[in-house]
């Protein structure tokens, strides 16, 4: 009798999946984007569908924007083809490839792909692409050579929590993470670093701790871009844990006192990743300026005071 493992149970329990066409991306999105050297740079992201990252992890969402089995050859590059051919104005500065899974493993981006990938980039200035640390070897160094601008590397840290990272089924440790990101600055590759706020197993009352202190050690590594970004719920596997009281989503006003904690880190750039914002909980009647003080500190490296709230109190 096979014996149920964390990636199957937490397979098991996801909602049903749309069918994804790995011949079109699911979008594009054109935004402004503070750079360590002050500078504000447009960027375009493009959300490509493929492969299913193999690590089953249990904060994840973004299974349900990949395919089943390996992406198809030919298929990203046709996607990326499209994309940049729908979008009007000069290109932006910056090309994020973000395919909901790992840039660097062979099954979600076939290896006869990559050329056709640096060819359509050609003459852009920076293209960021994400990747599980584990991935990271030659064929990251091998990519930084092929195209023609400035690579950077997403990775995901999430929390260096002992217990919350050993609990992740991500299958990584800092050791590893930082191996990574040595590997990568010794390249000459940049890396942004995504942070996880509300972590299954940290309690609630040192969420926020624990978020700053893993941006701390990314930015002491030397990301040049933190992301933080809060745990949204979907999953199946959260809703478990929430149940178990392993879980407790994460609140605005957390995700506040994180990015205030934060934002002045003099050699990296914290921001605030508001999608989805509407589902943290917050006061109705301060949550939309609380969220444009967090959207214009994402620009500006500066939080804003709010007036205290006459519903809530809080600033």
């Amino acid at each position: 009798m096979k014996l149920e493992t964390a990636d199957d149970r937490i397979r098991s329990l996801r909602p049903p999946r749309a069918r994804v066409d790995p011949y079109r991306a699911h979008g594009t999105l054109l935004e402004k984007e503070r750079r360590p050297d002050g500078r504000i740079e447009q960027s375009l992201t493009v959300f490509l569908a493929g492969a299913e990252c193999p690590f089953a992890c249990s904060f994840c969402d973004l299974w349900q924007w990949t395919i089943d089995g390996p992406t198809p050859s030919g298929a990203l590059t046709a996607q990326l083809e499209q994309a940049l051919a729908s979008r009007e104005g000069p290109m932006p500065n910056r090309v994020k490839l973000y395919n909901a899974s790992n840039f660097f493993d062979p099954r979600a981006v076939p290896p006869a792909d990559v050329a056709g990938i640096a060819s359509l980039l050609s003459g852009t200035e920076a293209i960021t692409v994400e990747s599980h640390a584990a991935t990271i070897g030659q064929r990251a160094t091998d990519f930084a050579r092929a195209i023609s601008g400035r690579l950077e590397v997403a990775l995901g840290l999430e929390s260096i929590h002992p217990v919350a990272m050993a609990e992740s089924n991500k299958r990584m440790d800092l050791a590893r993470f930082d191996r990574a990101v040595s590997l990568l600055s010794e390249h000459e590759i940049d890396v942004r670093v995504f942070v996880l706020l509300g972590m299954p197993y940290i309690p609630p009352s040192e969420s926020v701790e624990w978020t700053v202190r893993t941006v701390e050690h990314a930015a002491s590594m030397g990301a040049s871009v933190v992301s933080i970004i809060p745990v949204r719920r979907g999953n199946g596997e959260l809703e478990r844990l929430q149940q178990l009281g392993f879980f407790t989503p994460p609140t605005l006003r957390q995700l506040q006192e994180a990015m205030k904690a934060t934002i002045s880190q003099s050699k990296t750039v914290v921001t605030a990743d508001l999608w989805d914002i509407a589902q943290l909980h917050a006061c109705d009647e301060c949550r939309v300026a609380r969220v444009d003080r967090l959207r214009a500190a994402n620009l500006s490296g500066m939080l804003e005071s709010g007036s205290p709230c006459g519903a809530c109190g809080e600033l």
